[in-house]
């Protein structure tokens, strides 16, 4: 052949693998998000939360003003709170591992893309050979004194996607990544939402602190009252021991406090990435006056769109499709180009010669006949695999239907009990001031003195451990909605 008609072969070559490219076709099943159970609306929504008839699955986002999103910790108007937050996108390690592993992802949607396209590459070779006058079954005639070879190839190869394997496994990658990206931003709201509990835990501990410090100044109070009318004479030493009693067993537990309030500050350190030993908070008690924000639910079928976790699971559910597609593709023949070109001489003054020009071009169709039922296995290996994600999808909608009711009962049922509570605290107070002042008057005796204290005491303190409850189970609900996140914040295809 001339080297004329070189170029026009290469062209023919080029038309034929582009034909080729474009006939491919794709093998295996077309992926439909998998149907969820799902509801009209929340059981557990106050009356005046929006319900509607309208269902469906992925439904497109739209904007409510109502909604938390972006740096949801605002609703609770805690200059504290929204000092801390940020801290946590910065510098925790979990997060950080967490966006390692995304661009990780990231990295191999690049590399399984790289399949597309053909491979260049080249091999000079130089070396040389002496063939042995006396090795076994020589032609001694043949002989020489050695004899050496310069090689300057360029090779390419490329296998053609005809069944689809290479563009499933680009589409389960770029999946893959949606699905790492959505589990990144799902650990970062469990983190907020973690701060944000340990932070009311942390105010709410202060408050205990506050009411037990004011309990043992009062009862201090009434050790030095007791004492004085046991000196005079008006009451007896058994007054004296209980009042000495109460006020130690209030020490005690005012003491107590500080463990847990140690440890939530430890706990928030570690959360926005510092040792404990070089973070403190200031005490601040959390007040009886402050409200937990109102927070819409919505619809059961916008979760689908507000979780991060979910988005992930079905984003795992569409990959593992594609494996589908990709184990039947190996039923079918591949087809392999391959070219190659270059100089080949044995010595260097006639490498660039015309006559040293080498090239080779052709297809390599390849078909399995037998393989022992491995490529079945594979098969029903990734139509298991399907099974089992779709299985953790639908559990993970189920999962999250639950945590919304659990945190709307709760919200609902403390907000009525903390009415009731704060009743019963103001009867308890009134109690205790009418039993101290009978025990002055000579009338009552000190153990209803006590009794009144131990329960105003009790009352008090349910009052802010129901509120600490109603804060932990805004921000909970907060999260499980998804924290103002939906679906078209993930990466695109």
């Amino acid at each position: 052949m001339t080297l004329a008609a070189r170029p026009k072969l290469l062209i023919h070559a080029s038309a034929l693998l582009a034909v080729l490219c474009l006939a491919g076709c794709m093998v295996g099943p077309k992926y439909k998000p998998p149907a969820v159970p799902t509801a009209p609306s929340f059981k557990e929504a106050t009356p005046d939360a929006t319900s509607s008839a309208t269902n469906g699955i992925w439904q497109p986002a739209k904007p409510d003003d109502a909604t938390p999103r972006g740096e949801w910790w605002t609703l609770f108007n805690d200059s504290g709170l929204n000092e801390l937050e940020p801290q946590v996108a910065l510098a925790n390690q979990t997060l950080k591992a967490a966006d390692a592993n995304l661009r990780a992802a990231r990295a191999n949607v690049r590399v399984q893309n790289s399949n597309r396209y053909p491979t260049f590459g080249a091999q000079p070779f130089l070396g040389g050979e002496r063939d042995s006058a006396t090795q076994p079954y020589f032609n001694s005639l043949s002989a020489n004194n050695g004899e050496g070879d310069l090689a300057l190839p360029l090779q390419v190869n490329y296998e053609v996607d005809l069944w689809g394997a290479v563009r499933r496994n680009i589409t389960a990658a770029r999946e893959e990544s949606q699905a790492t990206a959505a589990d990144r931003q799902n650990i970062l709201l469990s983190l907020q939402a973690e701060l944000a509990t340990d932070y009311f835990e942390l105010r709410a501990a202060d408050a205990q602190q506050k009411l037990l410090n004011d309990t043992v100044a009062q009862y201090e109070d009434a050790v030095r009252i007791t004492n004085n009318r046991y000196v005079g004479g008006v009451a007896v030493k058994s007054d004296l021991t209980q009042a000495q009693t109460q006020l130690q067993d209030a020490k005690v537990a005012a003491s107590d406090v500080a463990i847990a309030r140690a440890q939530f500050e430890h706990a928030i350190a570690t959360l926005i990435g510092k040792p404990p030993a070089s973070f403190s908070l200031p005490p601040s008690p959390l007040f009886l006056s402050i409200t937990p924000p109102t927070i819409p639910s919505g619809l059961p079928s916008q979760l689908l769109e507000r979780r991060p976790d979910i988005a992930a699971a079905e984003r795992r559910t569409a990959a593992a499709n594609e494996q589908i597609g990709i184990a039947r593709a190996a039923y079918f023949p591949s087809l392999n180009l391959s070219a190659s070109a270059g100089l080949l001489s044995t010595a260097f003054n006639t490498l660039f010669s015309k006559s040293s020009i080498v090239y080779a071009l052709g297809p390599t169709i390849g078909e399995t006949f037998f393989d022992g039922g491995r490529r079945r296995g594979l098969s029903e290996q990734a139509i298991a695999g399907y099974d089992s994600t779709t299985a953790n999808y639908r559990q993970t909608v189920l999962t999250a239907y639950q945590q919304v009711e659990d945190n709307l009962v709760a919200l609902r049922v403390l907000a009525n009990e903390q009415d009731q509570q704060r009743e019963a605290t103001a009867s308890a107070q009134e109690s205790e001031r009418i039993f101290n002042n009978r025990y002055v008057g000579g009338v009552d005796t000190y153990l209803q003195v006590i009794t009144a204290q131990t329960s105003a005491l009790n009352n008090e303190h349910n009052d802010i451990d129901i509120l600490r409850r109603r804060m932990d189970a805004s921000v909970l609900l907060i999260k499980v909605l998804g924290g103002g996140w939906d679906r078209t914040q993930l990466p695109p295809q």
